[in-house]
């Protein structure tokens, strides 16, 4: 996995900026309900999106968490006294707290499956009767987009998507978690030229072939051989699932 609190800096520049913070924050809201007065952002990273959805609903009280000091530090700064240092696996909440948890670009990243479940287990206790968990899913799929880059990267070694939007759900109905909703967006400046992916490549992104593994070395040649060193390929479509939570027998 990568180092977020290195990847930091350069964290926004380098997965589309602005204009893919503005089509998943929009995306966010299209599922979350009018009447919703407390969202709570689940890793929300250097919090550009979290602040835009924050920013769309001046009514909506947002509040972010993330794990890591680097990422914490750049989304207090976006949104003052609105972010937490916390584990998603571990939320820093009580019980039935928000009306709306989010949790972006966040279940792909673990390799445990034991680790979805428990984010997913948080995220549904915090939750109010009534409300709303949304979450992207099939991440990893999004970005095979059909492009040369993803014919040269088809061999390489994968795990099972810990965000696959079948096990997201069946996860979530153990919590009484029901669907509620879908959309997609585009990850706009987000695609992949073939220098790009060998940087990507060399830094960790692939997490089967971490930096310094000499299995990266057949992937970064035949990349390195592509037309259009520069040209970036097809943005991906990403996929945000919601999920109801079931009311309680008094409510």
């Amino acid at each position: 996995m990568l180092d977020y609190d290195e990847e930091a800096d350069a964290y926004d520049t380098l997965r589309g900026g602005e204009p893919r913070a503005a089509a998943a924050a929009d995306a966010v809201l299209s599922l979350v309900p009018d009447r919703a007065g407390r969202l709570l952002d689940v890793a929300c990273g250097t919090g550009i999106v979290t602040r835009r959805i924050a920013a769309a609903r001046p009514a909506l009280r947002v509040t972010g968490v993330d794990l890591t000091d680097g990422m914490a530090r750049r989304a207090a700064d976006r949104l003052p006294g609105a972010v937490v240092r916390g584990d998603s696996r571990a939320l820093p909440f009580p019980d039935d707290v928000f009306d709306v948890v989010t949790s972006v670009w966040l279940l792909h990243l673990f390799a445990d499956p034991a680790d979805t479940r428990a984010v997913i287990a948080e995220c549904a206790r915090v939750l109010r009767p009534g409300g709303v968990y949304v979450t992207t899913v099939d991440k990893a799929a999004a970005h095979d987009v059909g492009s040369d880059i993803d014919a040269v990267l088809a061999s390489r070694p994968r795990r099972p998507a810990s965000d696959a939007a079948a096990v997201v759900a069946e996860h979530a109905l153990a919590h009484l978690l029901s669907p509620a909703g879908q959309t997609r967006f585009t990850g706009r400046g987000q695609g992949r030229s073939p220098r790009r992916t060998v940087t990507d490549l060399r830094r960790g992104w692939f997490t089967t072939l971490p930096p310094g593994d000499p299995a990266q070395e057949p992937f970064a040649t035949r990349l390195a051989a592509l037309p259009d060193q520069e040209r970036p390929r097809p943005d991906p479509e990403f996929t945000l699932h919601a999920f109801h939570s079931a009311v309680s027998a008094e409510g």
